[in-house]
């Protein structure tokens, strides 16, 4: 069938013909140009999600001139198989179950509105190989900056302490008032780790009924660092992970930080728009 034939079946044209072959021509190209901005972004954040993709490559759209907004991003990353599906947890790393004392939770409906206020602490699971690694965090609640870590093969109490000497070797700006957040586990409840907290007067706050809502940070940062960052690893090194979180720290932009990063973050203060929803209700007192 020639040309001339193909116009007059769809009403157009040879000139309107040849305009639409030129814009698909260019939307082709653009969604090459995009998917590459994806692609370069993946190498170090394979697992991030759409939005901080987009927060990102934001500067390199307008800069280009390619017109696409978020939610175009969404679909052209749906189209090409490029969009992250969530993983269930399914193993259990807190045991409540001991005689030490448990604290009462001192943050609940508590807004930090500066760095080094509330740290909040978890361990996760990580599979590596043939066997589980656990990964001890410690975040700041302001910032969601990770501040301290220890990978090991055991739940053992003194991981947790070794973690807690990171984090508080590693902040540049004072701690005092500093509240420490974490579940009732015999890890942080244990003598070790209890007088830490005490030698550099830390107040001590747990949850009261084991729910994870009740320490949603620490347990939102531990999603992030293993799904955008660690899952990709088969035998994971503690070199990867001080990649990894490094990554996240400095590159990541985070929702609840108005998009900046968690470096960034934390050099700052004051209220953080909050780009999802908010866990806490009402500013800090540091007299709790």
């Amino acid at each position: 069938m020639g040309l001339e034939r193909i116009c007059r079946l769809f009403g157009l044209s040879r000139q309107a013909f040849y305009k639409y072959l030129k814009a698909t021509e260019k939307m082709l190209i653009e969604d090459h140009v995009v998917q590459q901005m994806v692609f370069n972004i993946k190498k170090d954040h394979p697992r991030m999600g759409t939005r901080k993709i987009y927060h990102l490559i934001k500067p390199d759209l307008e800069s280009t001139g390619i017109k696409m907004g978020r939610d175009a991003l969404f679909d052209m990353m749906d189209a090409n198989n490029l969009k992250v599906t969530k993983r269930k947890r399914r193993h259990i790393t807190t045991n409540s179950n001991h005689v030490f004392k448990k604290y009462r939770n001192l943050i609940k409906d508590v807004e930090p509105n500066a760095p080094n206020q509330i740290w909040v602490s978890d361990i996760t699971y990580i599979r590596s190989g043939e066997k589980f690694l656990y990964l001890f965090l410690i975040t700041d609640a302001y910032s969601k900056k990770i501040m301290g870590c220890k990978l090991a093969d055991t739940l053992d109490s003194s991981h947790g302490v070794n973690s807690l000497q990171d984090a508080i070797n590693n902040t540049c700006k004072p701690i005092t008032g500093l509240i420490h957040h974490s579940d009732r586990g015999i890890q942080y409840c244990s003598k070790e780790y209890i007088k830490v907290l005490q030698e550099n007067n830390i107040k001590i706050s747990m949850t009261e009924n084991g729910d994870p809502l009740e320490n949603p940070v620490a347990e939102r940062v531990n999603g992030i660092l293993k799904d955008e960052y660690l899952n990709q690893y088969q035998n994971l090194t503690t070199l990867q992970l001080e990649k990894s979180i490094e990554k996240y720290n400095m590159k990541r932009p985070h929702l609840s930080c108005d998009m900046l990063t968690p470096e960034l973050a934390h050099h700052g203060s004051g209220e953080l728009k909050r780009r999802w929803k908010n866990y806490y209700k009402k500013p800090i007192s540091l007299e709790v």
